[in-house]
């Protein structure tokens, strides 16, 4: 500390009268490099944080339109927006150890996949794995382990059972086979049984999505105190730019 104490004087003296220096002692040294040193250390974090969404959204099926979607973002126009974001949230801090799934219900262009995809975002920044797939992805992805020696019907299945938070998107798009109906069912079974919530966005109400689904399936989906949001007013899909995020 005398060293630098001394190191400052003489540069004090070489300095032109009418130039002031930031810092006139040690102490005041030592504080401006914590200060700088904590600066960097915070732009870091933003970078790595970055970094690390832009690299699992690679494996995280979010699209690049709701990519940046979060709770922040999302339009509140009515009572019932303002219900499903503030339950939305209480969801994600509530995620460690809750076995609690989700379903958001209504209309197309509502904002199912925006609080789904905010839902997955924040929990991929607290280091959970997600997955938001359709159903559609599923059974293409199940029929093309017939003819693939490397990936079997079971070991997709695990992969689709092991992540933190899976997210079933399109629910009763699909051509309600029965084979669809076992898959779900499986993908379902294995989760809760794993204590591994899981999502679903349909264009359903509860009485369809128990009819598509079976009750088996719409009972494990109501395990702990999930959600089920319904999504019952206008869509506003036309006025999306993509802009917004």
């Amino acid at each position: 500390m005398k060293n630098v104490g001394d190191l400052m004087k003489r540069l004090q003296k070489m300095m032109p009268a009418n130039v002031k220096p930031a810092f006139t002692t040690g102490e005041e040294l030592l504080a401006w490099q914590k200060e700088q040193g904590e600066i960097r250390a915070a732009a870091l974090a933003r970078e790595n944080r970055a970094m690390k969404m832009q690299r699992t959204f690679n494996r995280s099926g979010i699209r690049p339109l709701h990519q940046n979607c979060s709770f922040d973002n999302y339009r509140v126009e009515s009572q019932g927006q303002m219900n499903a974001l503030s339950q939305a949230r209480q969801y994600v801090d509530e995620f460690d150890g809750n076995i609690a799934s989700f379903i958001f219900s209504g209309k197309p262009g509502t904002g199912k996949n925006h609080l789904a995809a905010a839902i997955c975002n924040e929990l991929l920044l607290r280091g959970k794995s997600v997955l938001i797939i359709t159903v559609a992805d599923i059974m293409s992805a199940m029929k093309d382990t017939f003819s693939n020696r490397e990936t079997s019907e079971e070991q997709l299945l695990n992969d689709l059972s092991n992540v933190d938070l899976l997210v079933i998107d399109e629910i009763g798009v699909q051509t309600e086979s029965r084979y669809e109906k076992v898959i779900i069912n499986q993908i379902v079974d294995r989760r809760s049984s794993s204590k591994r919530p899981t999502g679903m966005l349909t264009n359903h109400n509860i009485d369809e999505m128990t009819r598509l689904l079976g009750e088996r399936v719409m009972d494990r989906m109501k395990l702990g105190n999930s959600l089920y949001v319904i999504f019952d007013w206008d869509s506003y899909r036309s006025r999306v730019t993509g802009k917004e995020y």
